[in-house]
């Protein structure tokens, strides 16, 4: 049990790390994009200095992503080898096109980097480009893979052996569509939010800075736009649990028993001994609805399974209710800036508005993190659903406590790295832009 612990921390710290630094891998080069296409369009100078700025940051997150990344997949092979064993020969497409992708954003973000003076405009912006697509593509590429643990399919089982495997059936499974268009929405919300959050706080101590308030713009554009299509991804993928992992959305609602009509809840603590959700606002019949298009469908509860079989109800749901808590009010703001865009026909820049704005920064990271946690905990106790349990994957082996430690102390360095590079190449905004 110390050992399935200490690998699932490790793995657990490993994951919550590299998907904040990959996530704005995805998303800050479409910033960087759309800050040059303005600068291109309407010669806005401040615009190209912030693509500049923009691009420095993108290639100090690219450069971590790989070390991140690079860690996981030592992790893959040394924590979980039996996992690998059986899905290293489904898993192997996504993550080789994962690699062709990121060599390809590489060779793009090193263009773009080092082109400024060398390349014509307009094939420097086409290379700006194609790091935001490689990168978003190499992004949709992992998420498969996960999807994949999550409905595997494209092989079958023979004398418990793997066999007739289709790697691309595999690749595109039923959950595939819903994950990576709600994590790649996630990203972009998370991203967009907490740049636009920084330059509303920088355009606080220095109102008017033209620097700060292009970069709000268009970090607002991108960040509220992803925040208003997520709900329809979130009903979208809610849907597609609720027929593949009947046991997870039940731990994701609180839902203990088996019931028609059943509610949806607002908050509650789900107690696990006594088998109950407590202290739950609840919305009769809501669940159903929502679920399967049908007040009166019928939806399973966790009491459904074995103890041993149900995901752990209290942090799924908790999670669950912080993802989605953190999600309507990202939407929210968004609504509210297009409205006060909208009166004042140009950037809302109240220092009401620019508060609110920086208190949000960080509800998109919140959300990011707290989906995670939801797709990972609300499939346990598998790791590949219904095929491999968490507790046959792990490597019994001593010193993981050791393993976990180095590993959070490499990524303490390389956060506090990061910040240095951010703060030092991308925040302040140059006195000619002020």
């Amino acid at each position: 049990m110390s050992d399935l612990f200490a690998a699932r921390a490790q793995m657990a710290v490993s994951l919550y790390f590299h998907i904040l630094f990959a996530c704005a891998g995805i998303a800050l080069p479409l910033l960087m994009v759309l800050a040059e296409g303005r600068w291109l369009r309407r010669g806005d100078a401040a615009a190209l200095e912030l693509a500049r700025r923009w691009s420095r940051g993108a290639a100090a997150l690219f450069a971590v992503g790989a070390v991140s990344g690079t860690v996981l997949s030592f992790e893959l092979g040394l924590l979980w080898p039996a996992f690998m064993a059986f899905a290293g020969p489904i898993i192997g497409m996504p993550f080789s096109l994962e690699g062709f992708a990121f060599f390809l954003e590489a060779i793009c973000l090193g263009v773009y980097i080092y082109g400024w003076e060398r390349v014509p405009p307009l094939a420097h912006w086409l290379c700006g480009v194609g790091v935001w697509l490689a990168g978003t593509t190499s992004g949709v590429f992992v998420v498969c893979a996960n999807a994949w643990m999550n409905a595997p399919e494209g092989f079958v089982m023979e004398a418990g052996r793997l066999a007739r495997v289709r790697p691309f059936a595999a690749m595109w499974n039923a959950a595939s569509a819903e994950q990576t268009l709600h994590m790649t929405l996630a990203a972009f919300a998370a991203v967009g939010f907490a740049v636009a959050g920084i330059h509303a706080f920088m355009l606080l101590r220095r109102p008017g800075a033209a620097f700060h308030r292009v970069a709000l713009a268009i970090a607002l554009w991108v960040g509220g736009a992803a925040a208003l299509l997520q709900p329809l991804s979130g009903d979208f993928s809610a849907v597609d649990v609720a027929r593949r992992q009947p046991l997870k959305l039940a731990a994701m609602e609180g839902q203990w028993n088996t019931q028609a009509r059943a509610p949806l809840r607002v908050g509650g603590w789900p107690d696990e001994k006594a088998e109950a959700t407590r202290w739950a606002l609840e919305i009769p019949g809501a669940l159903s609805l929502l679920a399967y298009g049908s007040l009166d469908a019928e939806v399973e509860g966790l009491k459904a399974a074995a103890p041993a079989d149900r995901p752990p109800a209290a942090a799924v749901h908790l999670a669950f209710q912080l993802m989605v808590a953190c999600g309507l009010a990202m939407a929210a703001l968004a609504l509210l800036a297009a409205f006060l865009a909208w009166r004042r026909r140009g950037l809302p820049d109240q220092p009401w508005f620019l508060k609110l704005v920086a208190l949000c920064a960080p509800l998109g990271f919140l959300a990011l993190q707290a989906g995670w946690t939801v797709t990972e905990l609300g499939r346990q106790p598998w790791i590949i659903y219904e095929f491999m349990r968490v507790s046959e994957a792990v490597t019994p082996m001593p010193g993981l406590w050791a393993t976990f430690a180095a590993v959070c102390a490499i990524y303490i360095f390389l956060s506090v790295v990061v910040l240095v590079v951010l703060r030092r190449d991308v925040l302040g905004a140059p006195e000619a832009h002020a």
